[in-house]
């Protein structure tokens, strides 16, 4: 088995009955997120370990709320892509307790947000992979947070090779983006576990 895999299951605990786990994935984009979260979604359904996945990007806001607004184009996507407070309030603060989430997710084709409603086991694994996980107001509710660190013209090599060549938007909105949350939240220092990536 992959020792990124073995290192991550290690940390997730037997799961008691009525018990609620969240384990938080974070990581700068490209940083391998999903595909990790999806090894690990796959082998515990395998063994029949109750799972939820929560990918951070199925909840972002409507292009209107996020680009072309009057702030910086790294502002607009650290500060603007999600509902921050909103999704604290309404995924965060409920994931331990609610028996139903009532979650507002993105739709690319319409460009609009729409309900979805999420059945909640009383018994489960909780995993939210996604950028920035570490700011202050959804850190507290994590049980352990994995932070992917992998080097940015890694990442870069993993877009696509028409996004590679856009690299004016990678250095003004992204990467800006990313050096803040590095500077001021120090994911590295704060998580629970590193893994390179």
């Amino acid at each position: 088995m992959e020792n990124k895999l073995l290192a991550i299951l290690k940390v997730i605990p037997e799961m008691e009955q009525g018990q609620r786990f969240i384990l938080g994935i974070d990581g700068l984009s490209r940083s391998g997120k999903t595909t990790l979260v999806k090894k690990v979604e796959d082998y515990l359904r395998e063994k029949n370990v109750s799972v939820c996945i929560f990918h951070l990007d199925d909840y972002i806001v409507e292009r209107k709320r996020r680009y072309n607004t009057t702030y910086d184009e790294w502002y607009e996507y650290y500060y603007l892509q999600w509902d921050v407070e909103w999704l604290k309030d309404n995924l965060f603060k409920e994931l331990k307790v609610a028996k139903e989430l009532h979650l507002l997710q993105y739709d690319c084709n319409s460009d609009t947000q729409q309900l979805q409603v999420v059945e909640m086991p009383d018994t489960c694994l909780i995993i939210i992979e996604g950028v920035f996980l570490q700011r202050s107001e959804w850190r507290v509710f994590f049980d352990y947070l994995i932070y992917l660190d992998s080097a940015r013209d890694r990442r870069l090599k993993r877009e696509s090779a028409v996004t590679q060549k856009n690299i004016s938007k990678f250095k003004m909105r992204y990467w800006k983006a990313e050096d803040y949350y590095i500077e001021t939240v120090s994911p590295i220092e704060q998580a629970n576990l590193v893994i390179l990536n």
